[in-house]
């Protein structure tokens, strides 16, 4: 062979690779492209670029690679992998609106002295706070969170938050936010946050600090995770949330908390479910606002759904239902942090969802640090509200008070335990 043919052959596959490598102009599909079990992620990846142009992602957690296919290949693409034998299954990557169906989250901010008022607090005071005391909204109060404070706060548990990221600039969260990454952005993964304020809310209720007067979240000594996997639509691909799982267990965080949801499931998304439980990390997820059935990852036996209760203690009309509610939780009318300052008041599955976290991060300070201790010590706080069904409620609200009370006898050997509210 001549050195102008050996030339000319190199640049035919430089060509190729770089047309594996680059996406032409035009609309693309994502793909999650699985392999099997013994193949190696190397050559998974390798396998999808051949019909690919370009490797968005590698998903070790579920061994798969997530790939960009021009939108006039995707069919023949698909065909080519489904006759690769390193290939197990193709999943198409949506992107999903996961916030959709949740109520305005534009709501005016409003001042604190009010919403002081507003809410009246029947609780005692805290000598744990220093100086002024702390606002306890009363979905806080609901769950009988001070009650527990005498004995833990949440010091020593950590909670991922898989949302639209978190304003750690808020006074409330000073010193609350430990870390995080960006899902969305590879280039600037440190920059979490938050451009649309869902995550902002959801970060207050579990662990706003109560500091100077300010709001107490359920365990305002745990410390949190901001993972953004929703831009400042609420959109995100299920590769991201897939991603923000897998970032949340590879740094150990055992709690993860999941106020968004998709009407429709992913194989992928469940494998991930299923691989972080394994793992030692669970994830509580709002049960979705439809007032149908409870959408995902919440509706994943591996996951832990909550729904929506008022301050009369029924159940929300928008709250989801169905067999997989494992909990009901305050998300109406729920007062929190808003993205930039101030509160802000939400209603949402959501806001119910953040409630049960706090409330598992009280139980992991109090020594329930496996999955399994979790959902037990979840399960015997559980108390079930009175006119409500296990598919509007699944065990009941969980009460703080009987997460650090021990568990008591009755003169007859009957358990008893301390309610909290």
């Amino acid at each position: 062979m001549t050195p102008t043919r050996t030339a000319f052959l190199i640049l035919i596959l430089a060509a190729t690779q770089a047309r594996a490598q680059f996406c032409p102009m035009g609309e693309t599909k994502r793909r999650i492209v699985t392999c099997r079990a013994e193949i190696s992620m190397a050559d998974c990846r390798a396998e999808a670029q051949k019909v690919g142009c370009s490797v968005v992602r590698e998903l070790a957690l579920v061994h798969a690679v997530v790939i960009e296919i021009p939108a006039e290949r995707v069919e023949i693409a698909e065909s080519r992998l489904a006759q690769a034998s390193p290939v197990n299954r193709v999943d198409t990557d949506e992107r999903v609106r996961w916030l959709h169906s949740l109520p305005d989250f534009n709501a005016s901010a409003v001042d604190a002295g009010e919403l002081t008022r507003r809410i009246k607090d029947l609780q005692p005071q805290f000598p744990a706070f220093a100086g002024a005391q702390p606002v306890i909204p009363w979905g806080v109060a609901r769950v009988g969170a001070p009650q527990a404070w005498a004995k833990t706060e949440g010091a020593g548990a950590a909670v991922a938050v898989i949302d639209t990221g978190i304003d750690s600039t808020h006074p409330d969260l000073a010193g609350q936010v430990a870390g995080g990454v960006n899902i969305l952005d590879p280039r600037h993964p440190d920059n979490w946050k938050d451009d649309e304020g869902h995550g902002t809310h959801v970060a207050g209720t579990i662990a706003a600090n109560g500091l100077n007067g300010g709001y107490a979240g359920v365990a305002p000594k745990a410390k949190l995770y901001a993972v953004k996997v929703l831009d400042k639509d609420g959109n995100g691909n299920y590769s991201d949330v897939i991603a923000g799982i897998e970032w949340a267990m590879n740094h150990g965080i055992k709690i993860a908390n999941m106020s968004l949801g998709a009407d429709e499931g992913s194989d992928p998304l469940h494998r991930a479910v299923q691989a972080a439980l394994a793992k030692g990390m669970i994830i509580i997820a709002a049960a979705g606002n439809t007032g149908g059935s409870v959408g995902y990852p919440g509706a994943y036996p591996e996951a832990i759904a909550v729904g929506a209760s008022d301050s009369s203690d029924h159940v929300a009309p928008f709250s989801s239902r169905g067999p997989e509610v494992a909990y009901i939780a305050p998300g109406v009318d729920i007062f929190s942090l808003k993205m930039g300052g101030g509160y802000v008041s939400l209603s949402g599955t959501s806001m119910a969802s953040p409630h049960v976290a706090g409330l598992a991060a009280l139980a992991f300070a109090e020594g329930a640090t496996t999955p399994s201790a979790l959902r037990a010590a979840l399960d015997k706080a559980a108390r079930p509200i009175s006119g409500l069904t296990p598919d509007l409620e699944g065990r009941g609200m969980v009460l703080a008070g009987n997460i650090v009370s021990p568990i008591m006898m009755d003169g007859g050997g009957t358990r008893l335990a301390m309610a909290s509210y």
